[in-house]
């Protein structure tokens, strides 16, 4: 979510990170968000949807009016139904935005069974990442997830204000209190990012509410779920390396 004025050297792409890295975070974020299970019936939140980097896969895949995204810079969300999605999905998928700039997650008026907030508290302070977690409560049902990302560091950031460009550090242990001061059970993902970010996904921390199929209840199988399949991608990959090696000799 990118609160500054837009600069002339900058083109819609480049504006929300890497320019040559822009289709392969929009992957990563669609192939994680569909291995926790996202179909097509459910309804998702994407904060700082941004020049709709995720959005331009998402969008194609949601049934109509499924997918919201929250972004205070209206020129992005311009430029990327314009060059990366056309004019027409506007009719066809119904996508429903929102200009708000200070999280307010429940303008929707509706719950949501996936929230994302990729690369946002990787930019925010403290005051902002505990806004976004207490409205992302407001619109969760049990079985939601909230999936994010941040930058780890050894240290917290400890400023007021949000960073962009720029971004800002925080431990996985005050992140997590962070979720849990908000009532949010988490768990850190050892999924791939291309940059330098660490992903954590959490559900409401709810007991009178946990049954079987209850987000929370499935936080910790996702975690080790998660883990193993990055391990198995790994030892694929250097697999068919090996392979293609060979065959080049």
């Amino acid at each position: 979510m990118s609160t500054g004025s837009r600069d002339g050297e900058q083109d819609y792409r480049g504006f929300v990170g890497p320019s040559e890295k822009y289709d392969l975070i929009s992957a990563t974020q669609f192939n994680l968000l569909t291995f926790l299970d996202l179909r097509e019936d459910h309804y998702l939140l994407d904060i700082g949807c941004g020049s709709l980097r995720a959005g331009k896969l998402l969008i194609p895949f949601l049934l109509p009016g499924r997918y919201h995204g929250i972004e205070p810079e209206q020129w992005l969300i311009d430029e990327g139904i314009r060059n990366e999605l056309g004019e027409d999905i506007l009719g066809v998928k119904k996508p429903v935005f929102n200009h708000d700039n200070n999280f307010t997650l429940s303008a929707f008026d509706r719950k949501f069974d996936y929230i994302l907030a990729h690369s946002i508290f990787s930019h925010a302070s403290e005051r902002q990442i505990s806004r976004c977690l207490s409205e992302a409560r407001k619109v969760m049902r049990p079985t939601s997830l909230f999936i994010a990302t941040f930058a780890k560091g050894d240290d917290n950031y400890s400023g007021d204000e949000w960073v962009y460009p720029g971004f800002v550090m925080y431990t996985e242990d005050h992140m997590r209190a962070l979720f849990e001061k908000e009532g949010l059970a988490s768990s850190i993902l050892s999924w791939p990012h291309p940059e330098f970010q660490v992903w954590i996904v959490a559900a409401l921390r709810n007991h009178t509410e946990e049954t079987e199929t209850s987000a929370y209840s499935r936080l910790e199988k996702f975690g080790s779920e998660v883990k193993e399949h990055h391990e198995s991608l790994l030892r694929n990959r250097e697999a068919l390396f090996g392979l293609y090696f060979q065959s080049d000799k």
